[in-house]
């Protein structure tokens, strides 16, 4: 026998399991079946896929209780575990997001319903017990199996057990009564049965107790919507998800004919906070007739829609079938497109039904959904139609389909400008022209809308335009900066002198306020863009912009007449450095040299006290 120390943050984690009050420990008992038939599962598919040679006739899970004892035992006969897995899985919580799971804990110091609802798996039975022994021996080894004993203290024994069967027993020797803490008598066959009604009775195989099965089994994705409880659907969710939340929308579907299948999908209220990580879990859990085939099959969904958790049960797969027959099988594909177009059809349901639904899925998720736009070119136009955009019409966002409605006459293009933030681009020197005209621009502030705009040509035939790109007319500009004349020896100054910072410098008509402002041009990736893909290692010639002075300004009139005066004036080269920069910190680019700008305005600013 040896005895080890759990990792310090197991150690953490039992300490407030067993030392925090919390008022539904009746968990415990579902997270133990919950192992159990993922326990099953896993050693079905071993068989199916992998040829392992095991007794799978009679998969089920068992629970005995002995009142006199006061011990409770879950028993299966599924895949079990080798010494070293149970070291490894139990031993420590480093594979369950531990940092982020013990935060949470402690804040369920003031908020006592929240375990439970972490997936916490087999340390909850801590909340309840005095000691906890697992039996388990992994199916297709030979030799024997491996006991483990813990009182949640800190450490816990392993030992050999050459008696042990396959699969694995957890037999918790309960604390004892007190409803007071909510710690209810769990020998008791009353509040057994309870639970497993509660929590189980989806599990797929059956949960016995003595000769009585205490589970329905009857998948819940398979019962008409009408026999089955919002409550049921919520236990099922938080289930297949491990997520502590209520679902936000339930989507059945059922296709018949040529190609049967049944899909239960479910759309969550809040984000995982893995959900733009590339190894968070993703992919929906693939039955075929009942049979667990593979969890996380991310073949079933795109990866934009990869916070969509659930079912789907097809009836003519192969039971063996392979992630890379998954790929190319023409009824997954099939499948696959229908399931978006069921969920694009559903966010289409509560925009239009339910705003205040529609409003929490957009804040959560809208992020995501918009990279189908990028990737998914078939089903780009739902999507733009289920979309919605800050913009300069007011606070609530927008549609693009309401936006084009207010279109003002003559108004052909849909005009957008992105930015870190709100703010930002509401200060930006391009809108001055369109405030002041009462022309509509979206406020594009993702960082997946500098992408997108520029795989989406148009939308109801207006094409999308940026007013901080090219040269916009706007239909009723009646203030059209004059020709250069005078202005076109300082123009060519300017572009003489800022030459290794703009291709172009010329007279604006976007500008109302603002002395200058910067643009790209038409074919040009943005600046945003190309700080991106740097970031990404991809390495670029950099692109030059375009200077756009307003003619109308104190300053750029005053800087003609001076160059006008005297072209050798030493003061013009600082004026135009200055001039650039101020231009480019106020649409919140980055200065190459900020102390050197610092010193020059600092400089001119002395020159006028």
């Amino acid at each position: 026998m040896e005895t080890l120390e759990f990792q310090a943050e197991a150690r953490q984690l039992l300490q407030l399991m067993v030392h925090s009050i919390y008022s539904n420990k009746d968990i415990f008992l579902r997270e133990l079946i919950s192992n159990a038939s993922d326990a099953l599962d896993k050693l079905r598919l071993a068989a199916l896929q992998d040829g392992l040679e095991a007794d799978t006739s009679d998969l089920h899970i068992e629970i005995e209780a002995d009142a006199e004892a006061r011990t409770l035992t879950v028993r299966d006969n599924g895949i079990g575990m080798t010494r070293e897995e149970v070291v490894d899985l139990i031993g420590t919580i480093a594979k369950s997001g531990t940092a982020e799971l013990l935060a949470k804990l402690k804040e369920a110091k003031e908020s006592p319903e929240l375990i439970g609802q972490f997936g916490v798996g087999f340390y909850s039975t801590f909340m309840v017990a005095d000691k906890v022994e697992l039996v388990t021996r992994k199916a297709g080894t030979e030799g024997h199996g491996t006991r483990w004993e813990s009182t949640g203290e800190g450490t816990y024994t392993i030992d050999d057990d050459p008696d042990a069967p396959v699969g694995t027993s957890v037999t918790v020797h309960l604390r004892p009564k007190d409803e007071e803490d909510q710690l209810f008598d769990y020998a008791d066959e009353w509040k057994i049965k309870e639970i497993v009604k509660r929590y189980s009775d989806f599990i797929s195989f059956p949960i016995r107790k003595g000769e009585e099965t205490l589970n329905s089994m009857k998948a819940l994705w398979a019962r008409p919507r009408s026999e089955v409880s919002d409550d049921e659907y919520h236990q099922f969710y938080r289930h297949i998800s491990h997520d502590w939340s209520d679902p936000l929308e339930i989507i059945n579907m059922r296709a018949e004919g040529t190609f049967e299948y049944e899909a239960l999908l479910f759309l969550p209220s809040r984000a995982p906070h893995d959900l733009f990580q590339r190894d968070a879990r993703r992919g929906l859990q693939l039955y075929v007739k009942r049979v667990f085939i593979m969890d996380d099959s991310k073949e079933l969904i795109p990866d934009y829609l990869r916070f969509v958790k659930g079912v789907v049960d097809a009836a003519d797969l192969s039971l063996n079938i392979s992630r890379e027959i998954l790929q190319q099988d023409r009824h997954i594909q099939m499948i696959r497109r229908r399931l978006v177009k069921k969920v694009l059809s559903t966010i289409k349901d509560l925009l239009a039904n339910n705003p205040e639904k529609y409003a929490t899925f957009w804040r959560e998720f809208g992020k995501a959904v918009k990279e189908g736009l990028l990737n998914d070119p078939d089903n780009q136009k739902a999507i733009l139609d289920v979309a919605t955009f800050s913009s300069t019409y007011g606070t609530e966002p927008t549609t693009l389909a309401a936006y084009v409605e207010r279109m003002k006459e003559g108004q052909e293009e849909i005009y957008y400008l992105t930015g870190e933030s709100r703010s930002q681009v509401e200060n930006s020197p391009h809108m001055e022209a369109f405030q002041a005209q009462g022309y509509e621009v979206l406020i594009l502030t993702d960082p997946v809308d500098e992408i997108w705009v520029e795989a989406v040509p148009d939308y109801d035939g207006k094409k999308l335009q940026s007013v901080a790109r090219g040269s916009v007319d706007l239909p009723d500009d009646e203030d059209k900066p004059e020709p250069e004349g005078d202005f076109a020896p300082l123009l060519t100054f300017l572009k003489d002198r800022l030459e290794e910072n703009v291709k172009e410098v010329r007279l604006s008509h976007r500008l109302t306020t603002s002395a200058a402002c910067l643009v790209s041009d038409t074919d040009d990736i943005t600046p945003t863009l190309e700080k991106m893909y740097r970031a990404m290692g991809q390495e670029g010639p950099r692109v030059k912009r375009i200077l756009e002075l307003n003619p109308n300004h104190p300053l750029v009139s005053g800087l003609r007449a001076a160059h006008e005066r005297d072209a050798a004036d030493a003061a013009l080269p600082e004026t135009a450095e200055l001039l650039y920069g101020t231009a480019l910190l106020a649409e919140g680019g980055d200065l190459e040299d900020p102390a050197r700008f610092a010193k020059l305005l600092a400089d001119r600013l002395a020159r006028t006290v």
